[in-house]
């Protein structure tokens, strides 16, 4: 009893340890993020163990047949008088019998498991591609949200110091109660705002963590990589290359294109699998015979006559599996070109629009911004005209934000389409 109750603990120990999972670091960074969701998130574990299952088909498929025993027992009598010994009265039979596959089965099913098992490790890569490109989008999502929260923060300290000034200017006399109120509601927005920007950056963390497979999803943790690090910056003058150039690396490098190919390699094995299925196997044996006390050897042969079926629904069905598998490769071939294209557009106009929004608009608001704060202060400015100005340099921080992160995207986006990294960044390749 006292062992069960051990074992049991012991269980519930591992479970709650595995529910829980590690500790996510203080300070995560993308590859410290990519690195954990690549031995941590269940959908590659799924894909690994389809590789280790397709090995096991292929081992199973290059198995011969296993030989049968057979024993057979004729003539015994069922009311002869003083009967002679078992062994002495009766036809006793032992043999063994092997099917012998023709039209080269087993190579056929070994061929055909193979390419399967070449497509499960392309759909595992493939996995880990695509794996790739949501931990990364996740994490950037979780940087996005860090920054609205900063500016949320400081837009809202902002206010706050405002209101102080303005708290001071009404006890002396110099503001009247209703603009003091006005301001006051305008501050419970600003706050709100902040709200909203604190919650979406506990999701986008959240979000992170469960693709990590790291709980709880609670966990505190800060990002440290930049939305728009220096060295991505620098590179922003051209598109990573052509789009032929690109095309043709992805038709290389995409593993969801190589297992395209695999499957139709594995089809059309498959057809020529149930054609010589179509072939009738022999059977051969050999083994002793016992005739009323004779001993005897005996040999078998025999081959089943293909009168009624000669696989026909078979090879009719692996024909259409094979075509199904040439359209599949054909439809994948263009999904990847699209997506090579759309990805490099996002690029391109990504660029572009992050180079404008950095350069007069947002130069333009803060710069609007401070002289409408100076005026108020002197009471030149009224309050909507601050507020209007407050408003419009908050949206265009974040429009900067969401601008620096549809560019790293496009470049995840980008790096996806493709298969691999982009080989010289920065250098204009059209």
């Amino acid at each position: 009893m006292r062992s069960v109750c051990l074992v049991t603990f012991w269980l519930a120990a591992c479970g709650a340890l595995y529910a829980q999972g590690p500790d996510v670091p203080a300070r995560l960074s993308l590859e410290d993020a990519l690195r954990i969701a690549e031995t941590r998130n269940p959908q590659i574990v799924v894909a690994q163990q389809d590789v280790v299952a397709s090995d096991a088909d292929v081992l199973g498929a290059s198995k011969r047949p296993n030989p049968a025993f057979i024993m057979s027992s004729e003539g015994i009598p069922l009311s002869q008088q003083n009967r002679p010994s078992f062994f002495n009265n009766q036809e006793l039979a032992f043999g063994i019998q092997q099917e012998l596959e023709m039209g080269g089965r087993r190579r056929l099913r070994t061929e055909q498991s193979q390419r399967g098992a070449e497509a499960a490790r392309a759909f595992s890569r493939d996995a880990l591609r695509q794996l790739r490109f949501d931990v990364s989008r996740a994490y950037m999502q979780a940087v996005l949200a860090k920054s609205d929260d900063e500016v949320a923060r400081a837009t809202l300290e902002e206010i706050d110091r405002v209101l102080a000034l303005n708290r001071a200017r009404y006890e002396q006399g110099e503001l009247s109660g209703g603009e003091l109120r006005r301001l006051q509601v305008e501050r419970f927005r600003f706050a709100d705002d902040a709200f909203a920007a604190e919650l979406a950056l506990k999701n986008a963390r959240s979000a992170l963590l469960a693709l990590l497979n790291l709980r709880p999803l609670d966990q505190p943790f800060d990002t440290i990589d930049d939305m728009l690090p220096a060295s991505i910056a620098a590179t922003m003058t051209a598109l990573p290359e052509a789009t032929a150039s690109a095309v043709g690396r992805a038709f290389t490098s995409r593993p969801d294109l190589d297992a395209a190919r695999r499957e139709q390699d594995r089809a059309e094995a498959g057809f020529r699998l149930q054609r010589a299925l179509g072939i009738p196997s022999l059977s051969v044996g050999a083994g002793v015979k016992r005739d009323f006390g004779a001993n005897g050897f005996i040999f078998t042969f025999g081959v089943p006559l293909p009168l009624f079926n000669r696989n026909e629904a078979g090879m009719a069905r692996a024909g259409a599996e094979e075509r199904q598998a040439a359209a599949r490769l054909t439809a994948v071939e263009t999904q990847v070109s699209l997506e090579v294209q759309q990805a490099l557009n996002a690029v391109d106009v990504s660029r572009r629009r992050l180079g404008y929004v950095e350069g007069e608009y947002l130069k333009s608001a803060r710069e609007a911004r401070d002289i409408v704060l100076a005026s108020y202060r002197s009471g030149e400015a009224t309050l909507i005209d601050y507020l209007d100005a407050q408003r419009a340099l908050r949206e265009a921080l974040r429009t900067q934000n969401r601008v620096r992160f549809d560019y790293r995207i496009s470049l995840f986006q980008y790096e996806a389409a493709v298969g691999t990294p982009p080989p010289a960044q920065g250098k204009d390749l059209r």
